[in-house]
């Protein structure tokens, strides 16, 4: 018996040292898998090439549980080893025997998966003793058998072995004893070997018998070995494609919408499939969804650093021998590659999303609610991506037909440029909430697009920076005569002042209280046919808060209070009509004031004439001061027609009904508020 110390090396242990190995004990179980499928490939390679004799027999990686001696058992007949190579590759840390394996069989060695001889140390994150049992494939070879307990002290023996191959035997410690049941491995198992190419069996097939399971005498073979992305697109249906969505996803009911099966050989290796999954209106969704294989091996589904973020919405598989990963293949390591085969994944979605707009434009409009988050995302996201998803982006306007970027702005630049010759493109959110003002903006011949996704807002953002004298309003963002200006289209009005001060202090009385909402009182002359009171948010403040609660750094929009101007339409014979009843029935009260007031305000001026060439610093104190006493009188006088007005307005029901029938217009009237304009309705119809 051999005895001696595990070879460390200042060279070969550095990259150990500096980062850590494994983040994740459980994936003991996939190096030491990958180790066993390593040895079996090889032997493949070589029978190929005539370096290895005899028949191959059974090749099929095992794995057992004897909890009663509570061992975990790996087993394959692969290559094997001898006692020279044992001492050379478990003896000496880090010199990776498939490393070198490859480099002297690099044109028939293609499926070899270790890279750094590090997973076999794994073992020992669980394990108070590991043995390895190895019989070489090469003839007059003895079997080997080699222990360590973790320290650097090992021991190598000869033994018997009646098989090639070699078995790695665990005895788990206390603390990871949960790894001796055969749910935890079958999990493992599931998830790191799923797809690995030669056949991995653990334990018996089970089925329901006598009304209880039972194991049957069939091998469990827990892995497709020739999974969809390692095979030829040609030879893969549809039926294919959705089947294998489900092995990858058996909580997944709905179907995907499309697929792209990835397929690169220069100047990167690069398979997979990729698919489409539904989206709709929810950010929140789970991220996670693709896979990243190296030759099969499961490493993560954490792979932002591999594709865009936009592109982690998508489900599916990526495999690449050349993604840099670290030393336990856990996570990724940046680099030149990734940078190369993130931008061919990102060209590969563009061009597919371009070709089934193209050729297969119906069932793309089908599924444009599905997918367009995803669209839009990336634009939002990536400057190539907006270049190339700026030719299929869609638009759907209320007639739900489509069009892309290009085609809308043909559709509507005769009607909706307006006298500064900028295009306006109408949307809305709520086609319920601004019913009156789409049907005004539609008796003009213009057309409206539905902007309700939760991207909108900041995508019609974007397409304004990127298309000159071009914008986007909401419809009910204000007047459509003011939304969309054409020279022709100023209404002319009379109204006296003391009219116009009726109007404007009577709404204010009436003009909706409510917590962070302001309203402001506008006068003026949209058009006889149009509401006689309407309300209008302004478009970029609006807009400010609504993308302020989904982008960091905009929060203090959020906390502003909602701005809605109320539009009194003085063209409308219903208003003008009310401003002369309201000044004349105020007219006893504020006829006096008025005319103290003109007084007052001829003073005002006066002074001010009087006062202004002279500079403040000259002014002496007796003129300050009645400066600032005559304009206080003057505030104060007006203050007091302001309050007659107002006082007479609470009474008044036609300026609440008014006031309610534009919160209704809006989808703004609910609750105790809607119940007492039908109550003031029914009233004022008695």
């Amino acid at each position: 018996m051999a005895q001696g110390n595990i070879g460390v090396t200042s060279d070969n242990i550095f990259p150990v040292i500096k980062k850590f190995l494994y983040s994740d004990h459980e994936i003991f179980l996939r190096e030491l898998i990958s180790n066993a499928v390593d040895a079996t490939q090889k032997l493949k390679t070589l029978s190929s090439v005539g370096e290895a004799k005899g028949e191959l027999g059974d090749m099929r990686v095992r794995v057992l549980i004897n909890k009663s001696k509570k061992t975990l058992t790996v087993s394959d007949h692969g290559i094997g080893m001898t006692e020279e190579e044992v001492d050379k590759y478990i003896n000496q840390i880090a010199f990776s025997g498939a490393e070198e394996f490859v480099q002297k069989y690099k044109d028939n060695a293609a499926a070899i998966i270790g890279h750094f001889g590090l997973g076999f140390y794994s073992a020992f994150m669980v394990s108070k003793k590991v043995e390895i049992f190895s019989q070489s494939y090469k003839e007059d070879s003895k079997a080997v058998h080699w222990s360590c307990d973790g320290s650097p002290v090992y021991e190598m023996e000869e033994t018997i072995k009646a098989d090639r191959g070699t078995d790695i035997v665990l005895h788990i410690d206390e603390e990871h004893e949960e790894y001796l049941e055969d749910s935890k491995i079958q999990e493992l198992l599931t998830k790191y070997c799923k797809f690995l190419p030669v056949e991995i069996v653990f334990g018996k097939k089970k089925e329901w018998k006598d009304g209880r399971e039972q194991e049957t005498e069939e091998d469990n073979i827990i892995n497709d070995i020739n999974p969809a992305w390692t095979r030829k697109p040609a030879d893969l249906t549809e039926e294919d494609y959705t089947k294998f969505y489900h092995e990858l996803y058996p909580m997944q009911f709905d179907e995907p919408l499309f697929h792209i099966h990835l397929n690169v050989d220069y100047p990167f290796h690069l398979t997979g499939i990729l698919y489409f999954p539904k989206i709709k209106n929810n950010l929140d969704i789970r991220r996670n969804k693709i896979q990243l294989y190296c030759n099969q091996v499961f490493v993560t589904d954490e792979v932002e650093n591999i594709v865009p973020e936009y592109l982690t919405l998508l489900h599916g598989v990526i495999d690449s021998p050349d993604i840099p990963l670290n030393v336990s293949r856990s996570y990724l390591q940046s680099d030149a590659a990734v940078k190369k085969i993130s931008g061919h994944i990102t060209k590969k979605v563009a061009d597919k999303l371009a070709e089934l707009q193209k050729n297969e434009r119906e069932d793309f409009e089908k599924k444009w609610d599905d997918i367009k988050l995803f669209i839009q995302f990336g634009m939002l996201s990536d400057e190539k991506f907006y270049e190339r998803a700026a030719g299929f982006a869609l638009f759907e306007n209320l007639d739900k037909k489509f069009y892309t970027m290009e085609e809308y702005k043909e559709l509507i630049k005769d009607k909706q440029t307006d006298k500064n010759g900028n295009l306006i493109v109408l949307y809305t959110q709520d086609p319920d909430a601004s019913y009156a003002y789409i049907q005004r903006a539609k008796e003009k011949g213009y057309d409206v697009l539905l902007m309700k996704g939760e991207l909108d807002v900041h995508f019609i953002s974007q397409a304004e920076q990127k298309n000159e004298k071009m914008r986007f309003v909401r419809v009910d963002s204000d007047v459509i005569e003011n939304l969309i200006k054409k020279e022709d289209e100023t209404e002319k009005v009379a109204l006296t002042e003391e009219q116009e001060n009726a109007l404007q202090y009577s709404f204010e009385a009436v003009a909706p209280k409510a917590e962070k909402v302001n309203y402001n009182v506008s006068l003026e002359p949209v058009s006889a046919d149009a509401l006689p009171v309407f309300l209008t948010q302004n478009e970029f403040m609006r807009r400010m808060k609504e993308m302020s609660q989904h982008q960091q750094g905009m929060s203090f929009y959020g906390e502003m209070p909602d701005q809605y101007t109320m539009v009194v339409n003085t063209a409308h014979p219903l208003i003008s009509a009310l401003a002369a009843e309201l000044a004349e029935a105020s007219k006893e009260k504020t006829a006096p004031i008025e005319a103290t007031l003109q007084e007052k305000t001829a003073e005002e001026e006066k002074l001010k004439a009087e006062q202004k060439d002279i500079k403040s610093e000259d002014l002496t104190q007796e003129q300050k001061d009645a400066a600032s006493a005559i304009t206080k009188e003057v505030a104060d006088l007006r203050n007091q027609i302001k309050q007659v007005y107002q006082e007479a307005a609470k009474d008044n029901k036609r300026l609440s009904q008014l006031v309610d029938i534009a919160l209704l217009a809006s989808g703004m009237l609910k609750g105790e508020g809607l119940a007492e304009f039908v109550k003031r309705s029914v009233e004022m119809m008695c």
